[in-house]
């Protein structure tokens, strides 16, 4: 017959019979099934819910055999939730829910158990007392007095209930037990627990001992480490550690130290005898250490301040930059005559392949020095400068002063690679972190976050490269001496190939002057019409492109006799020509125009061209054209507009068509405001119906006033139309200053006209007379 309790969903563990446990309760719900069962028989069902997590638990959320318990005391707590003592008295499983609203009511029957014993029950019994022995020899938790009382219980029912309660397995294990309702089955589950268990416990015990071991042993080391020591120091024999600190100490004095920097070794080596040598901590004062002393504090390398023997050498290594080595030349005559001089910090800027990394190298042999080099490109890091402090797991020093250490000396050539190309993120600005690298005024205590001591770079020769100017920070520009690399002309080019890069490749390439020749016409060809670019590393790819081929022709056909590449058959080397070279020799057409543009990689005409159609008064630009170009073409539109009555057009021209502009190459991006001319006069030749010469190429500003504004980049604009076979330069007349950088040969074969007014660029294009 089904009896009636009120239910008490409980967390995290099961109530079996025979359990006396205390319960804290704090549900609103539970709270009011206690005093429901205090006021009447003090019984009720503890039931386990199947998640304990979840705080409002409905029928669903709990298993359906639960334990009937009797209420033995009851206590409330000062927060309102109450402290209950109970006893487990039989199995039942919830018949039915009568009350799920205010507190939790079910009709459950209680599960009778067998009183009968048979011989394997009885030899199931013995086997789950003899392997419970076992487990609480394993076992801290489990009290002597229950081990020794457990051979007295008879019952199988109560001795799988109590052994239960004293081992420690998940909830679901014991939910397990509490719903096996035959005694051989229960016995059956006790005995594949507790083999379990035994299990675990021996690895458990195993691991522990290991551990123990272990730590006996360094104990055991660090004891007989100190009595060693102990012995030695009564014996006046120095240990193997104070050896060790006796190296340390030589070595620091030996270093020639600041003494900022010198007290800092001494306190860390101080710190480093008080350590176990094997601590981990000791591991990071030794490498700290290591730093210090490796750092050339007052090495150095004694400059050759020849300075024609310098000169000798730098000429040797690199062909032109003259003004780049002018600069070095009057480095060495002031450090003759000056004893302390701050090394210069120059920035050389230019297109790819100009020679900027390489001339740094050749500086560094002219003044005998060491060279290192610090590649920027990409770098996002302050720490890469400044290195990490030495709390963080794996920290060093910064490349600055992990290079001078390389480098064994305090004065080297230091060449910081692509400066421009530098990045910033949330771990820091490095180019911030630069600052103090190149100040003169501030280098001579350079801080780097793992040293924590102060380092003289005044001595250092600083060389940073770039291909651009605007990428570089304003205050890192502000400390560079800034040199420019324009580029070289194809006259340049050809003797650099002569004098070097044949040179190179032959060696290269296992072959020599008396196996491959290639003539001057050759190499004019190659510069000409299978290479576009500032520099000479494209050129000497094509150069060593031919060795290769002829190297294959030698192999091939076991050749003897001289190979000689001429333009005839060049073609048969490098194959098709890759870009045209005649530009100014094509036919003139209306409203097209040859501008000049600067890049990364140098000089670059620019074809401009303007289409009329019949519209309504629109102006379209492309090209892939930047908004600054855009504005260059509104403004070259409005001056014409102006310009109208001298052009002959209406006063309303505009107001019927629609003018398109564009700019070939438009997968290349374009931008400033350098086109505004070659826009104007593009425009004006297409409304006039008069066309423009391809040999004349412009440059320059414009305003709406018609004004012609100076612009940047001359050099390399002008070599870019002279590699174009263009005859005449229109520039600005504020730029006839740069002319004298341009080389006197490209000087001789050119034009230049220096114009104030759009006017004037109109008569030299034949659009005005």
């Amino acid at each position: 017959m089904p009896d009636r309790f009120p239910l008490i969903p409980i967390r995290d563990i099961v109530v079996l019979p025979y359990m006396i446990v205390p319960l804290w309760i704090a549900r609103s719900r539970s709270i009011l099934a206690v005093e429901k069962a205090m006021a009447g028989s003090k019984k009720v069902l503890l039931v386990a819910q199947k998640n304990a997590l979840t705080e409002d638990p409905i029928p669903e959320d709990m298993y359906e055999v639960g334990t009937v318990a009797e209420i033995l005391q009851v206590a409330k707590n000062q927060d309102g939730s109450i402290k209950i003592l109970i006893e487990g008295m039989d199995r039942a499983r919830i018949i039915k829910y009568v009350n799920t609203r205010g507190i939790f009511e079910v009709k459950a029957e209680r599960v009778k158990e067998s009183s009968k014993k048979t011989p394997e029950i009885e030899a199931l019994m013995r086997t789950v007392k003899k392997i419970f022995q076992k487990y609480g020899e394993l076992s801290p938790k489990i009290p002597g007095e229950f081990l020794n009382s457990i051979n007295s219980f008879n019952q199988p029912g109560k001795l799988v209930d109590v052994i239960a309660s004293h081992i420690k397995v998940k909830t679901e294990i014991k939910q397990q037990i509490l719903e096996s309702f035959h005694h051989e089955d229960r016995l059956k589950k006790m005995i594949e627990i507790l083999a379990g268990e035994i299990e675990i416990l021996g690895v458990e015990k195993k691991i522990q001992g290991r551990v123990t071991e272990q730590i006996g042993k360094t104990q055991k080391r660090f004891y007989l480490h100190e009595q060693m020591k102990a012995i030695e120091k009564e014996l006046g024999k120095g240990s193997k550690d104070g050896d060790e600190i006796s190296e340390l100490k030589a070595k620091i004095k030996e270093a020639k130290m600041t003494k900022e920097a010198e007290e800092k070794a001494n306190k860390e080596l101080e710190k480093l005898a008080k350590m176990h040598s094997m601590s981990p901590e000791a591991t990071v004062v030794r490498n700290y250490l290591d730093w210090l002393i490796g750092v050339p504090w007052s090495k150095e390398t004694p400059d050759k301040l020849n300075i024609k023997k310098s000169g000798k050498i730098l000429d040797q290594d690199h062909y032109g930059l003259e003004k780049a080595k002018e600069r070095i030349l009057e480095f060495l005559a002031v450090r003759k005559l000056v004893k302390k001089l701050k090394g210069p910090i120059l920035c050389f800027v230019g297109p790819p392949g100009v020679g900027k990394t390489s001339l740094a190298r050749s500086i560094a042999r002219a003044l005998g020095r060491k060279f290192i080099r610090v590649s920027l490109g990409g770098v996002r890091d302050e720490a890469t400068i400044r290195g990490h402090r030495r709390t963080y797991i794996g920290a060093l020093p910064g490349k600055v002063i992990q290079s001078i250490r390389k480098a064994g000396k305090r004065n080297p050539v230091f060449l910081l690679d692509e400066v421009d190309k530098m990045s910033v993120d949330f771990r820091g600005d490095p180019s911030s972190a630069l600052l103090e690298v190149l100040d003169p005024e501030q280098n001579q205590e350079f801080n780097d976050h793992y040293l924590e001591v102060d380092f003289d770079l005044s001595n250092v020769m600083f060389i940073a490269t770039a291909n651009v100017i605007h990428n570089i920070p304003l205050t890192l520009l502000d400390r560079f001496e800034v040199i420019d690399f324009s580029g070289y002309t194809e006259m340049e080019k050809v003797k650099i190939a002569n004098k070097f890069l044949i040179t190179k490749q032959l060696k290269l390439n296992g072959l020599n002057s008396d196996l491959l020749e290639i003539s001057d016409k050759t190499l004019f060809s190659i510069v000409r019409y299978y290479t576009r670019e500032a520099g000479v590393r494209n050129l000497e790819r094509e150069i060593a492109s031919i060795c290769r081929k002829a190297a294959k022709l030698i192999v091939e056909k076991k050749r003897k006799k001289k190979i000689k590449v001429l333009p005839g058959n060049l073609y048969d080397f490098l194959g098709n020509k890759k870009f045209r070279y005649n530009k100014g020799e094509e036919k003139a057409e209306v409203g097209v125009v040859t501008g000049l543009a600067w890049t990364e990689v140098g000089g670059e005409i620019l074809s401009i061209e303007v289409a009329i159609m019949e519209g309504k008064g629109e102006l379209t630009l492309t090209g892939q054209l930047g908004d600054v170009m855009k504005e260059s073409g509104q403004a070259a539109l409005s001056f014409v507009r102006s310009k109208a009555k001298e052009l002959h057009l209406s006063e309303d021209f505009y107001k019927d068509i629609d003018i398109h502009i564009h700019v070939p190459e438009g997968g290349i991006p374009k931008d400033g405001p350098s086109a505004g001319v070659a826009m104007a006069v593009s425009l004006a030749s297409a409304l006039t119906n008069k066309s423009i010469k391809k040999d004349i190429a412009m440059t320059g500003e414009i305003t709406l006033r018609g004004n012609v504004l100076p612009v940047g980049g001359v050099k390399s604009k002008v070599l870019a139309a002279h590699r174009s076979n263009i005859k005449t330069v229109i520039l600005p007349q504020e730029n006839k200053k740069d002319l004298d950088e341009i080389p006197l040969n490209v000087r001789k074969k050119m034009q230049f006209v220096f114009v104030k007014n759009t006017d004037q660029v109109f008569k030299k294009a034949g659009i005005l007379k």
